[in-house]
């Protein structure tokens, strides 16, 4: 479908409700001094976002790369939608394609909802099978957003029972001192564990007494409640 970028914010608008703008705005921290101070939204809910990506199978990456470069919230979702369709269904030299293009705009993806419905499919999607370089220089930037994206990217590990390389980027961030990094290490090491659970208590084992509470609060949530106390107070 040859739909421009333009086109794709209309239809895209059709669905904004500007009395969600403010819930949003505040659930997304965009207020003074705030991890996302400015984002701009335009009040269009996660359920009506994937209803016209549907509408955008086959839109140009070009498009998308100009939806991806906006400056209201709602179309860079969107935008990462399209392209996670667009890469799970491309063959190795489209897929390449999306991936240097999100990695080109990086930038645009600041905010936990943006990286977490991309960045397992399409950074973690493309290492599969190759170096995990990317992910230890992503680890350890400054940027919030992509040290998030270097977690969330080893989800698709997870998917097919390799859960080394949460370990190592775990390992890495095990110091970080943001919420936002703290919860998702811990919510992938809870994945690794809802699969295998005693190769995540192997890791928690040296652990899990200096790791930030809630990072571990995450990580042991599916715990039989005794054994979480038991962490919880130090005493595994």
């Amino acid at each position: 479908m040859s739909l421009s970028a333009k086109q794709i914010q209309s239809m895209l608008r059709r669905h904004a409700v500007p009395a969600n703008v403010q819930i949003l705005q505040r659930f997304f921290k965009t207020g003074p001094g705030e991890y996302a101070e400015g984002d701009r939204f335009i009040g269009v809910k996660v359920p009506d976002i994937r209803s016209v990506c549907r509408e955008c199978r086959g839109v140009p990456l070009n498009e998308a790369r100009r939806l991806l470069r906006s400056r209201v919230h709602e179309d860079r979702v969107l935008a990462l939608l399209i392209l996670v369709d667009r890469f799970n269904r491309a063959e190795e030299d489209e897929r390449r394609k999306i991936y240097e293009l999100y990695c080109a705009h990086i930038g645009f993806i600041n905010n936990w909802d943006l990286v977490d419905c991309s960045a397992g499919q399409i950074v973690g999607g493309w290492l599969r099978g190759r170096s995990k370089a990317p992910l230890t220089r992503l680890a350890r930037s400054k940027s919030i957003w992509e040290r998030r994206i270097a977690i969330i990217a080893t989800f698709d590990g997870i998917r097919t029972g390799e859960f080394e390389e949460t370990f190592r980027i775990a390992n890495l961030l095990l110091d970080d001192d943001h919420d936002l990094i703290h919860k998702a290490v811990g919510w992938l090491l809870r994945e690794v564990g809802k699969r295998d659970g005693p190769a995540e208590r192997r890791f928690l084992a040296s652990r899990y007494k200096r790791m930030p509470r809630t990072m571990l609060r995450y990580a042991i949530e599916r715990f039989p409640e005794k054994e979480r106390r038991g962490y919880l107070r130090g005493e595994i």
